[in-house]
């Protein structure tokens, strides 16, 4: 068993063209010791937001804080705090802060995949 407090990782941070206001942080990964799946942590700024982007992996979310959308098949849909998501294999998003407060959410991904 392994135990951190998300504070205690440094996160990595993201302010260009592509994604805006974010920083990232692995939770659990394979250097953990993690062979299954990577949890990742990403707080996003007012106003920032990821890269529009495709995998072909899929990947669930759960909103922990803030209000945010989600960019799918063309059109935004709003999420918040207490939403978990499915973001399937090969399909196009990009989440956005669109309140007052950082959006904080955590994001599990398949082992294998990059993690950040």
């Amino acid at each position: 068993m392994k135990i951190a407090n998300y504070t205690s990782i440094k996160p990595i941070l993201f302010d260009n063209e592509q994604a805006k206001g974010v920083s990232a942080r692995v939770m659990i990964g394979k250097n953990n010791g993690a062979e299954n799946f990577c949890m990742r942590l990403f707080e996003v700024a007012p106003g920032g937001h990821t890269p529009k982007h495709t995998h072909a992996w899929e990947h669930e979310i759960f909103i922990h804080a803030g209000f945010g959308e989600l960019f799918h098949a063309g059109q935004w849909h709003s999420a918040r705090a207490g939403d978990a998501i499915l973001i399937e294999a090969n399909e196009e998003h990009q989440i956005r802060n669109a309140g007052s407060e950082t959006l904080i959410f955590v994001c599990l991904i398949p082992s294998g995949v990059p993690e950040i």
